[in-house]
Parts: C-alpha cells; structure tokens; sequence
C-alpha cells in the first residue's frame, strides 16, 4: 500500500512543481508573441451574434494569451519522460516503480491526451494565426470532432479487439453486454465529453473542475488497483493545479483548445478503463463525477432546441455558467460555486463506483 501511494503521488507532486517552472516559460514566450484572439467575441452555437456573450467578455478575450494548456499536458509528458530517462540512466529498483507508462492502463488515455492537445496547439495557433475564410477562426468544427471521433473508435476498436471489453458495469447491477454496440456507445460518450470542452468559459473553471475530476478517477483506480492509471490521473492533476495556479483571476493565460481537447478525450478512455477492465464502474459514475461538463453540455442542447422549436431562449446565454454570469454574479463567484458542485458530486461519484465494487 505505502509503495503504491508513493508511486502515485510521488508523479503527481512532480507534475506540479514541473508545471510551476513550466508556466513562467510558456507565459514569456505568449505574450512575447502576442497569442491572443485579436477580435472579440464568438458566433452562437446556433449560429448568429451572441451579443450579451460578447459584452461581458470583451476586454478579457484580447489581451490574455490562448494556449495555456500547453503547462497541463506538457508537465504530464516531461513528468513521464523524466522518470524514465532517471529509471533508463541511473536503474534502481526504486526509480523503476515509479514508472506508470504501461499497455493495458496509460497507453490509451496518454495517447488520446496527445493527439487531443496537439491538435488542439493547432487549432489555437490557426485562431490566432489563421487567415483566409477556412482557418481564421482555427480549425473547423467538423474537422476536430473527425479527429475526436477517429480516436474515440481506435480506443473503442482497441478496448473491443486487444482487451476483450465489450460490456459495461453498472452500479450495484452487474455488467450490460454491447458487443459490438459497444464501439458506437464508447463514440457517443466520447464526444459528449468534448462537447463539455466549452466550459472552459471562466477564469479558474476548467482547471478547477477538470483537476477534480482527474483526481477522483485516480482515487477509484487507486482502490481498483490500477496503480499506474491511478498514478497518471494523479500527474494530470497535478499538472492541472500548476495551470490554475496562473489561471486564477486575473488569468496569466487561458487553456484554450490544446488543454481542453487532451483532456476531454484523455478522461473518455480513463473513464472507460476504469469499467469493466478495471473491475469498476467508470463508465456509469461518469455522469455524476463529471456533473458540471453533462451541465455544460445540456445547457446548450436545450438552448439551442428551444429557440429552433419554440423561438425563444430558456437561458439568457449558454452554456450555462454565462448564464449566471449574465445574471450579475461575479465571475469568481461562478466559478468558486462550480468547484463546490464538482467537490460535492464526484465525492459521490466516487462513493458509488467503490461502494458498488465491493
């Protein structure tokens, strides 16, 4: 047990005095080049002006660097890759046991934490960058929710073909059998999860939310046994308080689309490895450790489908963290608020998913 908690917290401490060096670097190198939107504002989801969006946020979209995530997923990989050059230069029993870099836990959630945020640098760099009609709003929706949806079905294909996962578990009721079902259900969930990307709206809300989210996967692999999950869950999260510590208001810089895509398709597979691979519930408590992304993501299916069906809005800008926003409430407090509700459901999340395993 205590040589598992090292193996796990010992990454996670790491990560986040890597990210601490890490931030100061990255913020030098983004205002130095000026990686902000140069025009204020956004188009509906729907399509159209968003008008009340646009005048809470003007002054806080230009003039605050994009890109932030490059601090959460670049103290994850520095963070990997320096226990293994130790392990690889110095040996040692006790430097081998840090590593978590393994094929039936991190390979998939690390590799979908790649690809989402180098995809995402790309978009962020094109946002800011790009010119002509097709890249000067950054990459095309279709063309992220193609890559999305392209990792989705290779992790599906991979739990499904490599790992003989074809079900899952649901809460004090055993297992569902897919079968081959499974691949488009592991998709769906998939990019319901990149939709809640969105929520990275506010000063200190993504980077908040995100790292208790990670780190209640962590805590129910840890119980799961899945040491090296655990401990991956367990450096993004650390990675993730090294970010919000420069993401707090006033924000040093923002995550952007290469923080939020890596992470949204990283926490799909974590999610998803924690299930009947892992012995666990993952899948299931998905929706209540992750309360306030489903929120984010509803908010807005249900904005959108009311003004197409009915012609007005039920909220008075989506998602719904503006909503309180354009309500009069501070910011700050919005954000604080969703820290509480993510701390208060993931703990039942977590309760359930190791309640329901015994």
């Amino acid at each position: 047990m205590i040589a598992d908690l090292i193996k796990v917290l010992s990454p996670t401490a790491i990560a986040f005095f890597v990210g601490m060096a890490l931030a100061p670097v990255v913020t030098h190198y983004l205002y130095k080049y000026q990686c902000w939107k140069k025009k204020a504002g956004k188009m509906g989801y729907a399509g159209g002006e968003t008008p009340i969006f646009n005048a809470l946020h003007k002054e806080k979209e230009v003039g605050t660097p994009r890109m932030g995530g490059i601090v959460i997923w670049g103290s994850v990989y520095l963070t990997v890759f320096g226990i293994w050059l130790l392990e690889y230069t110095f040996g040692g029993a006790t430097l081998e046991k840090l590593e978590f870099f393994s094929r039936n836990q991190t390979w998939l959630p690390m590799f979908a934490l790649l690809v989402g945020a180098l995809v995402g640098l790309v978009d962020d760099i094109l946002e800011i960058r790009g010119t002509g009609k097709h890249f000067a709003g950054g990459l095309p929706l279709s063309k992220r929710l193609l890559v999305v949806a392209s990792v989705c079905v290779f992790a599906a294909w991979w739990f499904y073909d490599k790992l003989d996962v074809s079900s899952v578990s649901i809460p004090f009721n055993g297992e569902v059998e897919l079968g081959l079902w499974f691949i488009p259900f592991f998709l769906i969930v998939g990019l319901t999860v990149y939709a809640s990307g969105v929520i990275d709206g506010l000063d200190g809300l993504a980077g908040g939310v995100f790292s208790i989210i990670f780190a209640s996967y962590g805590m129910i692999a840890f119980f799961q046994h899945q040491i090296d999950l655990a401990a991956f869950c367990g450096t993004v999260s650390g990675g993730l308080l090294a970010f919000l510590w420069f993401n707090i208001p006033p924000a040093r810089f923002y995550m952007s689309e290469t923080g939020v895509m890596g992470l949204t398709m990283a926490l799909t597979v974590t999610a998803f490895t924690t299930d009947t691979l892992g012995g666990g519930k993952g899948v299931a408590v998905l929706p209540m450790i992750a309360l306030p992304l489903f929120a984010t993501v509803a908010s807005v299916v249900v904005q959108v489908a009311s003004k197409k069906y009915r012609g007005k809005k039920v909220l008075l800008v989506a998602p719904v963290h503006h909503h309180f926003e354009a309500m009069g409430w501070p910011a700050y407090k919005v954000t604080m608020r969703y820290w509480v509700i993510t701390l208060i459901t993931a703990f039942i999340g977590v309760i359930v998913a190791l309640a329901s395993a015994v």
